[in-house]
């Protein structure tokens, strides 16, 4: 595992290199930085246009918080595939469960959600990650994540 921080942001091209969600389930839109084995940081831009605001809720819309999570374990899957470079294209990295997670406050439409996750122990092909998620420095959800190749 190289300990090297990525020097580029990744765009979206780059992280559907990595993962294998489409729309309407990529719900990353920029990894801004990765340190593999350690850190990442990454955004999602939440639009009036997601799909799943026609019905969460109609007359307030609200991300709903899985989707969150969701987006939480994207931007940890980007840190595990370059944590473990030949798993790219080769492995799935599959969501083993979810810890101590909490909400802290909605999700809206013209939020840009960032997600910061740490590397807290990694056996094999197993990883534990703890998540932040934060828009406008609030912190709106935390977790703690299990990801693991298959």
């Amino acid at each position: 595992m190289e300990d090297i921080a990525v020097k580029e942001p990744i765009d979206i091209m780059g992280i559907m290199r990595l993962l294998p969600h489409r729309y309407p389930f990529l719900l990353v839109d920029r990894i801004t930085s990765l340190v593999p084995g350690k850190t990442v940081t990454g955004i999602k831009n939440v639009t009036m246009n997601e799909p799943f605001f026609q019905g969460h809720f109609p007359s307030r819309p609200v991300m709903p918080g899985v989707l969150i999570l969701e987006g939480m374990a994207q931007v940890g899957g980007c840190m595990a595939y370059h944590s473990l470079p030949d798993t790219i294209g080769e492995k799935l990295i599959y969501f083993a469960g979810i810890d101590q997670a909490r909400f802290r406050r909605p999700v809206v439409p013209g939020d840009q959600v960032v997600f910061q996750l740490e590397l807290i122990k990694m056996k094999r092909m197993v990883m534990v990650m703890d998540g932040q998620a934060f828009v406008d420095g609030q912190l709106v959800a935390e977790a703690r994540l299990m990801a693991s190749f298959g």
